[in-house]
C-alpha cells in the first residue's frame, strides 16, 4: 500500500486531517495501527488543551414520544460548529442514548454509540477533529405513569435540534385531540413565559428572598413611610409570584385568560400538570 492510500484509510477511520495522518504514519513507520495509537493519544491532549475554553453555543436534542420523551443540551464554542455534520450526527445519537439511559449523564458517558465506543471517547475524538471545545450540558426525561408528555422546539436548527425546548408532563385518564392540542400549545407558553415553577408556592425562595431585596432597595429612598413601603412590597412580590407560577400566567394564545382558566375550560376532571422543564441555550 502507497503511503498517499495509507494516509487515504487514516483519515477515513480517524478523521484526522491530512496533516496530523502524514505526520502520525512516519512516526509510527508506516503502521496504521501504531499511527491510530498516536492520532489517538494527541487528539486526546488537543482535547484536553481546548476544555480551557467557553462553549456558550451548541443545541438541543429532544427524542421520545408521549410515554417517555427527553432533552438534552450539547455544547460548543461557535454557532458554526452547532451546524457542522459531523457534530450534528453525534447529537442525534446521544439523544437516543440519553433518552435509554433516563438522563444519568454518568451511565451516559459510559455508553457505546454505534462504533462501539463509549460516549466518553467519541467525545474527546469529535473535539480533536472539530478543534472546539464540546461538552454535554443539562439533560432531564420525563417518564412517569399515567401521564402523557409534550415537547416544543424553538429555532430548530435540524430535525431534532434546536435552541431552546420545552418538555411538559400532563396527567389524565383522557386521550382527546383536545387535550393534545392543549399539550403543545401548554409546551409553546412555557417556551415564551418562561415560569419558573408550577405554583407561587414552589418557586425557590432563594429566588424569592433575591426578589424581596431589589424591591427593598428600589423603595428604600422612596420617602414613603415604612407601612406604606411594606404594602407595596407585598404588592410586588405577589405580582412577581403570579407572573412567574404557571398556572397564574397570562395565556400567551388568549392574554385576558389564566392559564388555569384555560385548563377549567378544557373540563377534563382528572387533567394535572406534572411537570414542565424548559432548556435554552446560553442560559
Amino acid at each position: 500500500m502507497s503511503d498517499i492510500e495509507k494516509i487515504k484509510q487514516l483519515r477515513q477511520s480517524s478523521g484526522a486531517g491530512f496533516k496530523d495522518c502524514n505526520l502520525a504514519l512516519k512516526e509510527s513507520n508506516g503502521d496504521l495501527d501504531k499511527a491510530v495509537e498516536i492520532l489517538r493519544i494527541k487528539g486526546v491532549s488537543k482535547a484536553s488543551k481546548k476544555m480551557s475554553r467557553e462553549a456558550k453555543e451548541g443545541v438541543i436534542a429532544i427524542s421520545g414520544d408521549k410515554s417517555k420523551i427527553s432533552a438534552i443540551e450539547v455544547n460548543c464554542e461557535t454557532d458554526f460548529v452547532a451546524k457542522n455534520e459531523d457534530f450534528i450526527n453525534f447529537v442525534k445519537e446521544l439523544s437516543e442514548l440519553n433518552l435509554s439511559s433516563d438522563g444519568d449523564l454518568a451511565k451516559l458517558k459510559k455508553t457505546n454509540m454505534s462504533n462501539k465506543q463509549t460516549v466518553e471517547n467519541n467525545l474527546i475524538n469529535i473535539i480533536a477533529k472539530i478543534g472546539e471545545k464540546i461538552t454535554i450540558g443539562r439533560t432531564e426525561v420525563l417518564n412517569s405513569n399515567g401521564t402523557k408528555n409534550y415537547s416544543y422546539s424553538h429555532t430548530v436548527v435540524k430535525d431534532n435540534l434546536c435552541k431552546l425546548a420545552v418538555l411538559v408532563s400532563i396527567k389524565s385518564s383522557n386521550d382527546s385531540d383536545e387535550l393534545n392540542q392543549f399539550g403543545k400549545k401548554l409546551a409553546m407558553h412555557i417556551a415564551a413565559s418562561n415560569p419558573l415553577s408550577l405554583e407561587a408556592d414552589s418557586i425557590d425562595k432563594k429566588i424569592i428572598t433575591k426578589e424581596e431585596e431589589l424591591i427593598a432597595e428600589e423603595l428604600k429612598n422612596s420617602g414613603k413611610s415604612k407601612d406604606i413601603i411594606k404594602k407595596i412590597s407585598i404588592g410586588k412580590i405577589n405580582k412577581f409570584k403570579e407572573e412567574n407560577s404557571l398556572l397564574t400566567q397570562s395565556w400567551v394564545m388568549d392574554p385576558q385568560k389564566k392559564v388555569r382558566d384555560i385548563i377549567k375550560d378544557l373540563n377534563i376532571s382528572d387533567l394535572k400538570i406534572k411537570n414542565f422543564y424548559r432548556i435554552k441555550i446560553g442560559e
